[in-house]
Order: C-alpha cells, then structure tokens, then sequence
C-alpha cells in the first residue's frame, strides 16, 4: 500500500496508477535478475531515468553487460530498442536519417524521401558515444531536448517515451572526444558500472556458459509508460524539500558565496539549474519505486549523486589530491543540512 502522506495533488486513477508503478518495478526487477546478475543499483537508475523522461549517460569498462541491460529493459517494457556504434567516421545523417530521391513507377516523376534513422525509436544505446566527432554528438542534441528530427526545414516527431544511453569507455581514452559540457548535461544520470561482486560474478560465469535460454515476461507497455510519467509528475515534494535540492546544487558554484571551502578548492565549476530540475523529478520517481506520493531527503541523496557528477568540473587540485565528484557530493551532504 502506497504512503501517501496526505497528497491531495493525486485522484484516485493517480494513486491507482502509482501502486501499479510500484508492483511493476517489483516485478521487474525479478525478472532482470534473470538476465542481468548483481547490477540492481544500475538498473533502478535507468528505469528512474526512464519515468522521468530522462536520459542516462553509462561508464564502465567494456564487458559489464552495458548493451544487455539496455536491450533486456527494452523487451521487459515492450519498446522498440536500437543500437548505434560510434566511431570517428560516423555522421550525422548515421542516426538521425537521410533524404533520397525517389523515382515513382509508371510515371517516372522524382521527388525527395526522409529515410529514418534508428534514432526513431523508444530505446536508444549510443554505444562509446566519446568516439565520435562533436558534430555527430550534435545530432543528439535536439532529439534528446525536444523529442523531434529536423531534416531540410521539415520536423519529423520521435515517438514516445524516448530515452537516449550513452555508454563510455573510462579506461581508453586514445582517439575520443569528450562530450561538451552542453551535451553532458542533457543526460539526466551519469551512471557508473562497476565489476560484480565475487558471488554474481560467479552466478554469470555460471548461467553464462551453461546455454539455457532465459524468457523474460513482458512487465508494462507503451501506454503504461506514458501514464506512469505523468502520474510522476503529480508526487508531492514539499517545500523545505525542493530548498534541500537548490541548496546543495547552489553550493556546487565555486564563485557563489554559498559554496564551501572545499568546493572553491576543487571545483572550478559547478551545476546549473538544470540540475535543480533534473534532481527533483528523479527523486520523485525514486519515490514512487520505494511506494511513496511523496519526496524525502533521502531521495534527495539517493540521486544526488548521478545527477551531479557529470556537471561538476573538478580543478588540478581536486585530481592531485585524487578527489573526484562524488567525493564532493558526499561532503556537501555534511556541510547542508536537510531542512526541519
């Protein structure tokens, strides 16, 4: 049953429909679990991403399962999921699509065809998204903004929900190219894959090579997907809540009298308000995943983390000192406070 704090912004088809939200992540989850062995965490933050039309940018070293998790939550959810390596010879036109010319039969007049591309679907793995040009990494832009192609003046919808993950390679750094921060901060979450732990990575080893094929039951649809992102929308989020997550996004300015000492030290840029916005509807749909109509502090920092990591820009110091981002996110978790 959903604790619902006294939530009046909900009808009942609201509440209903969170309940459902709340069942399904459940479901899920077992039936990931399935396939996908000791990436709980991981998972959670895609799926959060997911209902708060979000996109995710994935790092870890190759061989961590980061496609399958992607194509797996793609059939537990019924969505249409495509696949794109990026290299340096990619062009733009290689996602969003190309116009041809095309001679009609029997009359021979010509005229101009749009061929999609597979940016034209509900699941996009943009696979060491690091490789390619800026001007390639460009074409995502408007797409994962404002949910359409434009090709030649004329605007081509994407079909919702849409959710872009980029995958990056932090090891092999030869031959890439960083992501702007413009583009960085059009990901929602900056999710990081770590190695298994002993136990799951045995459990891998095992079902791995043992050549049982695994069927997994489809959980939601299309239409759940969309309801369930509005009903999202509608959790409550008090106040004194919506100042913790301003706060602690302020303070991540170095030049801002509201940052700490250790900010001013090792940053030398922090977060925008992007990620004020980016913070709140992800912890309100971490909210509804843990079977609450209302945000905590807790959700607050259980997210606080792969939002801000990638906005934060740590200075020498930070990198001598072997301080990185999450580091920092953890302090400012001592420093400030959640309000009474």
């Amino acid at each position: 049953m959903l604790k619902t704090s006294g939530n009046d912004r909900m009808d009942e088809s609201d509440l209903r429909a969170a309940e459902e939200l709340t069942s399904a992540y459940h479901k899920m989850t077992k039936e990931l679990e399935k396939v996908i062995i000791g990436q709980g965490d991981v998972l959670k933050q895609v799926l959060i991403a997911l209902f708060s039309r979000g996109h995710c940018l994935l790092e870890g070293v190759p061989g961590l399962a980061k496609t399958l998790i992607v194509s797996t939550i793609g059939d537990l959810l019924s969505l249409n999921f495509r696949r794109i390596q990026f290299t340096p010879d990619l062009m733009p036109s290689d996602i969003t699509g190309t116009e041809i010319l095309e001679i009609e039969e029997g009359t021979s007049s010509r005229r101009m065809k749009f061929v999609k591309g597979p940016i034209f679907t509900n699941l996009l793995l943009g696979d060491e998204i690091n490789r390619t040009p800026p001007k390639t990494q460009a074409a995502l832009l408007q797409a994962m903004q404002e949910y359409k192609v434009t090709i030649a003046g004329q605007d081509f919808p994407l079909e919702r929900p849409f959710l872009v993950l980029g995958t990056q390679n932090p090891i092999e750094q030869e031959g890439t190219y960083p992501l702007p921060e413009a583009q960085l901060d059009r990901f929602m979450f900056r999710i990081l894959i770590d190695y298994p732990k002993y136990e799951d990575e045995l459990r891998i080893a095992e079902t791995t090579t043992s050549g049982d094929a695994v069927k997994l039951q489809p959980i939601l649809d299309r239409a759940d997907i969309l309801r369930m992102q509005q009903v999202v929308l509608k959790v409550l989020v008090g106040k004194s809540i919506s100042a913790y997550a301003v706060q602690l996004v302020r303070a991540t300015r170095p030049k801002s009298d509201e940052a700490p000492d250790f900010v001013k030290k090792y940053l030398t840029w922090g977060a925008g308000t992007r990620a004020c916005q980016a913070m709140l509807l992800a912890a309100k749909s971490h909210a509804l995943l843990d079977g609450r109509v209302h945000v905590s502090g807790d959700d607050i920092r259980a997210v606080a983390r792969p939002v801000l990591r990638h906005r934060l820009v740590t200075s020498f110091s930070a990198e001598s000192d072997g301080i990185t981002t999450d580091h920092i996110v953890e302090k400012l978790f001592d420093v400030i406070r959640e309000p009474e």
